[in-house]
């Protein structure tokens, strides 16, 4: 495989993640972080990162915007609850 269809291909499955998270508001970060190690912060801070090493302007908040499909705040107040007593338990754990 060429590197362009491998880049093309990646950038598909990017954006395939992205679509599944915004589908699945219900599952918080906190859930991610407990079972999987990452969450939209994370996969925000990769997207920065890799605009960062291509020599892109941008900042965090505009990443997140990218993962998130609109601001962090915005996506906060309308789907994001307080963390439970479990869920900041399981977090401590790690």
């Amino acid at each position: 495989m060429d590197k362009h269809t491998q880049t093309e291909l990646e950038a598909a499955a990017f954006r395939a993640l992205v679509a599944h998270l915004d589908a699945r508001k219900d599952v918080q970060n906190i859930d991610l972080m407990n079972l999987a190690g990452f969450c939209r912060n994370c996969l925000s801070k990769w997207y920065l990162a890799a605009a960062q090493e291509q020599g892109v302007a941008l900042d965090y908040d505009q990443a997140r915007e990218q993962v998130y499909g609109m601001p962090y705040e915005e996506w906060k107040d309308k789907y994001q609850p307080a963390a439970t007593a479990e869920q900041l338990a399981a977090f401590a754990k790690k």
